[in-house]
């Protein structure tokens, strides 16, 4: 698993070939939809998140490993390929984000799909003062959509974010007026700012990072590489849930760490028994690891 930017006559692009290709696929039934078992929980069942209208599936498509480069580093095409084989197998959830370098990559994979039925969800860089209304803009033109799911300020890690976010919080609350972005919210890496989320009123979602072995989980500084705490991250978790808000997982393959496939298997199976993570976000890079999440969680929520 991946851990989280003129022809000739007579022949055709491949740009065009890949439209083309997209256009036909997205008219392809849910495979994994036409053999679920009634009554089972999946990896591609929609879930709410909190008190929002937005409903993604159960397991979203990670943009982001290793800030991208990973799935940058498949080109066009075969990123294409990869989005377009997890939406033949039920998965309506897309995580990206400006810092990935990849919005455009991703609206070339998406284009032709029905919008209605995806749930896009981007983050935003916030160090720089932002202009709310510019950069999503340009994500919309990037991604070549009206509009987003779940916007994010991307990466909180001090105490303190709530008061010094609060002029970009009030911008995507405008933008959500608007109904340029249906739901709001922040990722976090650090314990200081994830316990300052569940009492953020403009947060709708929360994207924090969990796994069974606390790896490249929240720890009490922040630091990318430090030890993460499992037991307050939880806490925290627990926390945000009861306040109504929508609760995402990323890293649940320890930034793709777990290497050995039992590692990954515990991972899951430890976060798929958390009543307060509603649905989880995981790096993927080729159709093999689309399938193996699927199954991995399918087995993990019903085992």
């Amino acid at each position: 698993m991946a851990s989280d930017k003129g022809c000739g006559r007579g022949k055709v692009s491949r740009r065009d070939f890949l439209m083309a290709t997209a256009a036909g696929l997205g008219a392809l039934p849910c495979l994994a939809a036409l053999g679920e078992e009634k009554g089972k929980r999946s990896a591609i069942e929609r879930v709410t998140l909190g008190k929002t209208k937005v409903r993604p599936t159960r397991l979203g498509f990670g943009t982001g490993s290793n800030g991208g480069q990973v799935q940058r580093a498949l080109g066009e095409e075969g990123l294409a390929k990869v989005i377009r084989h997890a939406w033949d197998r039920g998965i309506r959830y897309i995580d990206t984000a400006d810092h990935y370098h990849i919005h455009p990559l991703v609206g070339t994979a998406i284009k032709g799909l029905p919008r209605e039925e995806m749930v896009l969800l981007t983050k935003i860089e916030w160090e720089d003062g932002p202009d709310i209304n510019k950069e999503l803009d340009r994500f919309r033109k990037e991604l070549g959509t009206d509009y987003f799911d779940i916007v994010l300020l991307h990466c909180m890690s001090e105490a303190g974010w709530p008061e010094k976010m609060k002029k970009l919080g009030d911008g995507l609350l405008a933008a959500k007026e608007k109904g340029i972005v249906r739901a709001i919210g922040t990722s976090s890496h650090g314990l200081p700012a994830l316990r300052e989320v569940a009492a953020c009123p403009w947060v709708d979602v929360h994207l924090c990072r969990v796994n069974h072995k606390g790896h490249h989980m929240d720890g009490p500084t922040g630091k990318w590489a430090e030890p993460g705490m499992v037991e307050p991250v939880m806490e925290q978790v627990k926390k945000i849930h009861a306040a109504g808000k929508g609760v995402l997982g990323m890293k649940l393959i320890g930034n793709g760490d777990f290497k050995d496939p039992e590692e990954r298997e515990r991972s899951i199976q430890a976060v798929m028994k958390c009543p307060h993570v509603d649905a989880v976000t995981i790096g993927l890079k080729s159709p093999a690891e689309v399938d193996e999440a699927i199954e991995r969680i399918n087995r993990a929520l019903n085992g």
